[in-house]
């Protein structure tokens, strides 16, 4: 990969829609890993996680494996 570019995320759902996954710092000091249609600070999905889709609204979901 060339220098300066990152790996993101990108997962399109079985509605055709594209969602990158996010992080964001709890008050806690854990991460919270959400999914957004906005790419801008889009990250990379962490190795022991998989993704999951909510059958009814086909939102992406992270879940431990």
């Amino acid at each position: 990969m060339p220098a300066g570019l990152t790996m993101v995320f990108e997962h399109t759902n079985s509605k055709g829609n594209k969602y990158y996954l996010r992080s964001r710092e709890a008050k806690n000091g854990q991460n919270l890993f959400f999914f957004s249609k906005d790419s801008n600070e889009a990250i990379d999905k962490p190795s022991e996680y998989k993704v999951i889709e909510n059958p009814k609204t086909g939102l992406p979901m992270l879940k431990k494996k």
